[in-house]
């Protein structure tokens, strides 16, 4: 693994300048440099990309070919079709305990895709945008390319990755224009729980900024975790409050790219009014699958579920025993996010591993598992890894691990 795949790359003769302060995403350059190292003959482990490994369910795959065949096949109207707005209306009314309108949906081509609609539809030179941190690589970088300014929030593994209120309090100011939370969380796997986003939405009332909310990774929470939206617990915030969420994690349908907002619905205009200029509509037959997904069988939603958090106890309890990382146990996604700190300093042959980005390195070298350096989530001492694998790759993946980490002096 490569230094630069975290740094900005020199923008040629003739690009736009705003492309110099972008970075290229770390989870595709890692496993990029994987399947690279694949193709060379090399048995390599891949924790990096964030990904379920599951099939597509059957019945999802079945409405696609169904829908072929009865020619969906056209152009739709740009936010989806009326059907598929309904079934997310319906599905965030039944899971989040509030009523949602299909006025208030427009699907995208996936959730990282509803969330450029709407740093284009929001932001602004020298607005702030408050990232907490560890955050998903993109949210910053959807800032910087509207020429705004993410403010990026440390949190801490002693208050379980969240923001605390004071924290959150500390970072409001004039110029903020949104934050942007994600629960669960990509990277860390940590939830915000009722209390918690309680004592938060207690803070965003003194100020009118926009409220993001990432639940992409809501379905996957593990242990009983009562995984609560803000729009549940704070409705007066509505007509600020946005949630995006989507197909990709919950019904393993990463490949349709199919994601969405839930926004008030001069904002939902306005989203759709960017998407106009830019994909259309979402595939049509894509969207029919998903309303075969909303509204069909969950039973192998739940089997995922269970499985993952099979995976979850097997990675973290395994990486928690290596002598010199630490990792903590998340609510939620499908992620373990050790503390590497321990490592840091030692001697690998004649090489001094000075952060964790050479520990990474070292993994993928010498345990031949590749994992995502801390540092492109803006956590230095950190490295994440999917458990979106099964448990035979965890177990040899975790092993390799260890025995790479018992080399070094």
């Amino acid at each position: 693994m490569r230094r630069e795949v975290i740094e900005a790359r020199p923008v040629p003769r003739d690009l736009a300048s705003r492309l110099s302060s972008i970075k290229p995403s770390a989870t595709i350059a890692i496993s990029d440099r994987a399947n690279a190292l694949r193709a060379q003959g090399v048995d390599v482990i891949s924790f990096g990309l964030g990904e379920p490994d599951f099939p597509t369910p059957l019945n999802i795959r079945e409405a696609a070919k169904a829908a072929i065949d009865a020619g969906h096949t056209r152009y739709t109207r740009v936010r989806g079709v009326a059907p598929l707005l309904q079934a997310i209306a319906d599905d965030a009314s039944r899971r989040r305990g509030v009523s949602f309108s299909p006025r208030e949906v427009v699907v995208s081509v996936g959730a990282k895709h509803s969330l450029f609609n709407l740093a284009l539809a929001l932001f602004e030179p020298g607005d702030e945008v408050i990232v907490p941190a560890p955050y998903w690589v993109s949210y910053p970088e959807q800032a910087l390319l509207m020429g705004a300014v993410p403010k990026i929030v440390q949190t801490t593994e002693a208050d379980g990755f969240r923001l605390t209120p004071a924290t959150l309090a500390s970072a409001l100011g004039p110029r903020t224009k949104a934050i942007v939370l994600c629960t669960p969380s990509n990277p860390t796997g940590s939830a915000y729980d009722r209390a918690s986003l309680e004592a938060l939405a207690a803070v965003l009332r003194g100020h009118d900024c926009w409220i993001i909310v990432d639940e992409i990774y809501s379905q996957l929470v593990y242990d009983g975790f009562e995984q609560v939206s803000l729009a549940t617990i704070a409705p007066d915030l509505r007509d600020r409050l946005v949630i995006v969420d989507g197909a990709s994690k919950s019904y393993a349908m990463t490949g349709w790219r199919i994601g969405w907002m839930i926004a008030p619905p001069a904002l939902a205009d306005a989203c759709e009014m960017v998407q106009s200029q830019s994909t259309t509509n979402p595939s049509a037959i894509a969207q029919q699958a998903a309303i075969a997904a909303l509204q069909g069988d969950r039973a192998p939603m739940e089997a995922m579920v269970a499985e993952f958090a099979a995976r979850r106890t097997l990675m973290v309890e395994g990486l928690d025993s290596i002598p010199g990382i630490r990792c903590r146990m998340p609510e939620g996604a499908f992620y373990a996010f050790p503390s590497v700190e321990g490592l840091v300093g030692k001697r690998a042959g004649e090489k001094v591993l000075a952060d964790d980005l050479d520990i990474a390195s070292f993994f993928l070298e010498q345990a031949r598992c590749a994992v995502v350096p801390g540092a492109a989530f803006g956590a230095p001492g950190y490295v994440r890894l999917s458990y979106a694998a099964s448990q035979a790759q965890i177990r040899e993946g975790v092993s390799r691990i260890a025995d790479a980490v018992a080399t070094l002096r």
